[in-house]
């Protein structure tokens, strides 16, 4: 009448790639991304710090340097 399986589990979410952390070379990529920025006069003090920060998130999720700008510029 009953089956003796164990109810199936959904699958569990695969870890992340990151700890949450950014590695040495993101940080230096990351670096030198701003100071493109910072040298251009595109961006206001201000913006230059929101630009940092979602580049910092998308960067934390896996995404390259690239990808992360093309993000946000969407």
């Amino acid at each position: 009448m009953y089956s003796s399986k164990p109810p199936s589990k959904p699958p569990s979410k695969p870890p992340s790639k990151t700890n949450g952390k950014l590695s040495d070379t993101q940080k230096k990529q990351l670096k030198s991304h701003m100071q493109k920025h910072k040298d251009l006069k595109d961006l206001s003090p201000s913006q230059l710090k929101s630009h940092r920060s979602k580049m910092i998130l998308r960067m934390k999720r896996g995404l390259t340097i690239a990808q992360a700008h093309k993000d946000i510029k969407k």
